[in-house]
């Protein structure tokens, strides 16, 4: 019998075992993808002893045809293309720059709603442990993939509690590394693989974040660091 997580903070302790190779490596970072991400990556990353940071992807749809991916964009500045999908606008390049600029517009809302006033961790030359509740079809997780690798990272580790096998698959040949707790022959949801799956708000990952930023600043002031 596959297992069934209690909640996502459940769920992220036992992500955080499997992880345990990672525990305070430098040039490491945990990135939760919002919002459901974020409650796992925060305990990953209390477990582990490693900073936090949250990965923001938002898709730009086909502007007749929003649920087909042009590509995606990331915070930092990633931009990830799907260039088979692109080839569809005939050279109208004022339509995707359109979907781009409204979609940008909607990620720096969002990373200032989750991050305040603190600027993003930097990610060049390092490794990023991205995070998030469970993957289904694994295309958000593959745009967060690439969009780490344009940013510059060393190395990109993506860690799931559960995935569907085509997603875990999927994320395998992007990542350096998957670490999936189940891959279940039968998966319809990744909320079947929780018993509390209640929607993460947006002043949960807030928190979590603001915690997780106040937690690394007391462990730099003990050891003497910046």
């Amino acid at each position: 019998m596959q297992r069934v997580f209690a909640d996502r903070a459940d769920a992220g302790r036992a992500l955080a075992r499997a992880l345990e190779a990672h525990r305070g490596a430098a040039d490491t970072l945990v990135l939760g993808l919002p919002r459901g991400g974020v409650p796992v990556a925060f305990e990953v990353a209390q477990a582990l002893s490693l900073p936090l940071d949250v990965l923001v992807v938002r898709k730009l749809g086909l502007p007749w045809q929003p649920e087909l991916a042009m590509g995606a964009i990331a915070s930092g500045g990633a931009l990830v293309l799907n260039d088979a999908v692109v080839r569809h606008l005939g050279g109208r390049s004022a339509e995707f720059d359109a979907v781009r600029a409204r979609e940008q517009v909607e990620l720096e809302r969002r990373e200032r709603n989750y991050r305040g006033d603190r600027p993003p961790l930097a990610i060049r030359g390092r490794t990023g442990i991205l995070v998030d509740d469970g993957l289904a079809t694994g295309a958000t997780m593959e745009a967060a993939v690439r969009a780490l690798q344009a940013l510059g990272a060393a190395r990109v580790i993506v860690a799931v509690p559960v995935a569907s096998p085509e997603a875990r698959d999927r994320i395998a040949a992007v990542a350096d590394e998957v670490v999936c707790l189940a891959a279940p022959m039968f998966f319809s949801a990744v909320g079947q693989w929780y018993a509390n799956f209640g929607q993460t708000e947006d002043a949960e990952v807030q928190g979590l974040l603001a915690r997780a930023h106040a937690t690394l600043g007391r462990k730099s002031d003990a050891t003497g660091g910046e």
